[in-house]
């Protein structure tokens, strides 16, 4: 499953970004801000999140699971495996 490798570099940008989000987050918290504001801010993560999981979910499915050159066999597993991620995520 090291598919992602070929889009890591974007998506590690990604989950920097993200950190950087949390940091704010923290940030507001600790520093006493407006609560709309840090409202606000954690909602930007929770955005930024989701997104990140729908570039996941999409490469699996493209590689696990849509690729003419994979057997049924895999098509299933590939499958599977994305059913349990996306119970987990909608948990």
């Amino acid at each position: 499953m090291g598919h992602l490798s070929a889009n890591n570099d974007a998506l590690v940008l990604r989950v920097r970004r993200l950190v950087g989000q949390l940091q704010a987050v923290e940030r507001a918290l600790v520093g006493g801000e407006d609560c709309t504001k840090t409202l606000h801010l954690a909602a930007a993560v929770r955005g930024a999140l989701n997104g990140l999981i729908d570039e996941l979910i999409e490469a699996h499915m493209k590689e696990h699971v849509a690729a003419p050159q994979l057997s049924q066999e895999e098509r299933e597993a590939g499958a599977e495996a994305l059913l349990a991620a996306i119970r987990r995520y909608a948990k």
